[in-house]
């Protein structure tokens, strides 16, 4: 006779119910998070073959809602040694106004320097506003929030400018970096305020940008895509000609573009933009990104851009501050090796650009990454330059990051250990949300 079962206790069902709980949870959360996305583009974009250039910069304004302007005056930076003083001098040179909003704020050296020429300006009397996302501020102080309060600066968390001011996607974050000085001078790129962009990314703390500065009626349109975000986020709305002064010619070469990206503001501008490109280009794409984690009509479009003829490399971080991202960004790589896409790990340094060059003609940079999160999830700002002088300084930076990285290899990916490849796949499952 077989002895009775004993029934299970109290304790051991309690030991049960938690594991149920969390997956719960965890299963609600992964539904709020995949009921936030919005599907972008489904079949690959194709441009004529003898006329693709000129199709594209013909295209690209209408459908973006921000047309091309002439006139401007752009320059790249490359590091915060560069960038930085760059950024400090032009606040420090505003008579009017400045409007600055970043994803990430963190107290330390070089939020100090901002917070003293931020105040500066707003005690002599300078409009000063400005945007940081409620996520990317969590390293910013109190105190150094109230410094800047103090000093006269209208400082407010993107759409909680209260603290009972409920976002109801929490996984919609403005990740736009934009500073404009009288709405005549404006920078944009990946840069934030934060000691890691700090020197000139030659050891592993500090990190690889480049930011652009920009002269001209471009800058209007940038500092609409502020004004559109202090809004949302204040009820308050920014005019008069302290903000969008008479335009005044300008000589400069380049014809820009400034758009803006996300759920509420055209939430496929940032995706049609760099497959428009890329179907455009006949000749060199140059990629350098922090975050790579192309979907599968992304790797469709470079591998046939390949087919056609078109050198593809890819400049990436050795190492970045997301494992997870790092291996879904791995689990994509493995078609595009196979069709000749070059990749390159950047060692000396964390990698953080977001430019693409195309052909000898057009250069994209700002704060959209190569992901779905930039392509579908956050607010985003880019600036597309169509200039032949500005590809020969983008493609010389991206010749001097090509000198510091070492080559990936089909091989080298092929002969991964089978716990890597199993962890990149698992990781990769991610990929909408990253």
């Amino acid at each position: 006779m077989s002895p009775p079962v004993a029934a299970p206790t109290r304790s051991s069902r309690r030991n049960w119910r938690w594991p149920g709980v969390v997956g719960l949870v965890l299963a609600i959360v992964a539904l709020v998070l995949w009921l936030s996305l919005r599907q972008p583009i489904g079949v690959p974009i194709e441009l004529p073959p003898d006329r693709a250039e000129a199709t594209f910069i013909r295209s690209v304004g209408p459908l973006l809602d921000a047309e091309l302007t002439a006139g401007n005056r752009t320059e790249l930076l490359a590091n915060g040694d560069r960038f930085f003083p760059a950024m400090l001098e032009a606040i420090a040179s505003a008579k009017h106004s400045i409007t600055f909003e970043n994803y990430i704020w963190s107290s330390g050296e070089i939020s100090d320097r901002f917070i003293a020429a931020l105040t500066e300006r707003a005690r002599h009397g300078v409009k000063v506003h400005v945007i940081v996302d409620g996520v990317g501020a969590f390293n910013f102080s109190d105190a150094d929030q109230r410094r800047l309060l103090d000093g006269g600066v209208e400082f407010a968390m993107y759409r909680r400018e209260r603290w009972y001011h409920v976002k109801l996607n929490l996984n919609h974050r403005t990740h736009r970096k934009i500073l404009v000085v009288d709405g005549r001078v404006g920078f944009t790129g990946g840069m934030c305020v934060d000691d890691r962009w700090l020197g000139d990314a030659d050891r592993p703390d500090r990190w690889r940008e480049t930011q652009i500065r920009l002269e001209g009626p471009v800058v209007r349109q940038m500092q609409s895509a502020f004004v559109s975000n202090w809004l949302k986020t204040t009820s308050r709305l920014l005019v008069g000609p302290e903000y969008f002064p008479s335009l005044e010619a300008t000589t400069g070469p380049s014809l820009v573009q400034c758009y803006q990206s996300g759920p509420a503001d055209h939430p496929h501008n940032a995706v049609i933009s760099y497959l428009l490109a890329i179907a455009a280009a006949r000749k060199s794409i140059l990629i350098s990104h922090a975050y790579f984690v192309p979907d599968d009509l992304a790797i469709d479009m470079l591998v046939a851009a390949r087919q056609r003829g078109v050198r593809v490399q890819v400049v990436l971080p050795a190492t970045n501050d997301s494992a997870f991202g790092r291996a879904a960004s791995r689990s994509r790589w493995g078609r595009l090796l196979e069709a000749g896409v070059e990749f390159h790990l950047f060692t000396p340094a964390m990698y953080h650009c977001k430019v693409m060059v195309v052909d000898d003609y057009f250069v994209t940079i700002g704060s959209v990454n190569f992901d779905n999160r930039s392509f579908s999830l956050n607010d985003e700002l880019n600036v597309n330059v169509f200039d032949p002088r500005l590809v020969v300084a983008a493609t010389a930076m991206f010749s001097d990051d090509l000198a510091r990285s070492r080559r990936y290899t089909l091989e080298e990916h092929r002969s991964r250990p089978w716990w890597l490849k199993q962890a990149d796949r698992f990781c990769g499952l991610f990929q909408p949300l990253l």
